[in-house]
């Protein structure tokens, strides 16, 4: 027998002691009949036929019985070994058609089980939507799921390294953004700005914060204002122009933001417009966008930003993964939650999912069939050529014995008729 240990899978598998102790039992009882009829052959010789007409119908039956046995016992034998360890051609038809019989067996699963009809006539029996919506809604099973999630999300960015894709990420972005023309989009964002008065309402925000501006800044303005002022006018003069002008712009920052109709906000309204105008049919001002674009994006801190974009999105979604109180798990479970009663009430999501079942299932078995018969094939070649013959006559050796013992009761019956029939001719 070959050295060479067999496969884990396939020990773990056949070996079976109790499988083991019932083949032996049947042999022992195959070869007690063959020694029983070896008995009785050779009691009717030495009794010889002076004994009585009766000891040749016995004999027969014996001689014949004998026959049976051992013909059985050859065929049975030789499936798995050389009988008697003589090279007997067409012995050993296990372990010298292993390869060929596991090429075989693959062909027969893939020809007879996977293919598109029988995998179809099957899922018809099968209420797919039902089954997955009930193992989806089993209590505990959307959070298990969203963690389970989560564990695969952290093995996969852990196979990933972060010294490519950083680069990678970075390279992207900044070919995606040299790539799409600026002008389109300021143009639609300023669009849905004005068609909001959205531009209004920044306005009046702009002018009540200069207004706040002006007001927490005041000393300094009049500072500033003696400083400029010549040093014969006198102070008192400086301070009521200073208050005389800060009160005028004070009442005119005030007039505007109160007055939505102020020719100031239509004019600021119309130049705008006219701006959201010209980046969609001006060229030059299009250029211009394009080219604050490009020198934004060259700017070194969002060069450091695109660089640092693929960690800080790595380490927000493991960190949000890893958490079973984050909003990301909470809502990949109410994401599965929600798939499972969808998949038990509602009747349109329960026929496109048994359809698409059936699709799917078939584009699978067409597509992967082969491959499942050269898994097959392959693992059976890879298997120990002895050890696989022993443990096959394992599985199936205790219902081969039947095969000796019919043979031996079958050829005593047959040996038995001929020997009548002869003595009636005769």
């Amino acid at each position: 027998m070959s050295s060479s240990p067999p496969s884990a899978p396939l020990a773990a598998s056949l070996d079976d002691p109790e499988r083991a102790r019932d083949l032996a039992r049947m042999k022992r009882l195959a070869t007690s009949l063959f020694l029983l009829a070896a008995a009785v052959f050779l009691t009717c010789v030495l009794l010889g036929p002076e004994t009585g007409a009766w000891v040749g119908y016995v004999r027969a039956t014996a001689e014949a019985s004998m026959v049976g046995a051992l013909a059985d016992w050859f065929a049975v034998t030789a499936l798995f070994r050389h009988p008697m360890r003589l090279p007997i051609p067409h012995t050993a038809i296990i372990p010298r058609k292993k390869d060929q019989i596991g090429a075989s067996l693959g062909a027969f699963v893939q020809q007879n089980f996977l293919t598109r009809a029988v995998v179809e006539d099957k899922l018809t029996t099968i209420d797919v939507p039902g089954r997955l919506g009930a193992f989806l809604a089993a209590p505990g099973r959307a959070e298990r799921l969203a963690g389970d999630a989560g564990a695969v999300l952290h093995s996969v960015a852990g196979l990933l390294k972060d010294d490519d894709l950083r680069p990678a990420v970075a390279g992207l972005v900044d070919r995606k953004l040299h790539a799409t023309p600026a002008a389109p989009v300021v143009a639609r964002v300023l669009e849905l700005v004005v068609d909001g008065d959205r531009h209004q309402e920044v306005l009046s925000a702009g002018l009540r914060g200069l207004a706040r501006f002006l007001q927490d800044n005041r000393v300094v303005f009049r500072a500033q204002l003696g400083d400029a002022s010549p040093a014969w006018v006198p102070d008192w003069v400086d301070d009521r122009v200073f208050d005389r002008a800060f009160a005028g712009i004070q009442d005119f920052l005030e007039e505007v933001g109160d007055d939505p109709r102020h020719e100031l906000r239509r004019a600021y309204d119309a130049r705008l417009r006219a701006y959201v105008h010209a980046l969609r049919t001006d060229p030059a001002t299009a250029a211009r966008v394009e080219e604050l674009k490009k020198e934004l994006l060259e700017h070194p801190a969002v060069r450091t930003w695109s660089g640092s974009l693929w960690t800080h999105l790595k380490d927000a979604a493991l960190a949000a993964a890893a958490d079973p109180d984050s909003a990301l798990r909470a809502r990949v479970a109410g994401v599965i939650r929600e798939a499972a009663e969808l998949l038990q009430t509602d009747q349109r999501v329960r026929e496109l999912v048994q359809r698409h079942a059936h699709g799917i299932a078939g584009y699978l078995v067409e597509r992967f069939s082969g491959d499942v018969a050269d898994l097959v094939g392959s693992t059976v070649a890879r298997w120990d050529t002895e050890e696989t013959s022993r443990r096959i006559e394992l599985q199936v050796g205790r219902d081969l014995q039947f095969i000796r013992i019919n043979g031996t009761v079958v050829g005593g019956l047959a040996g038995l008729v001929i020997y009548t029939v002869a003595q009636l001719l005769a």
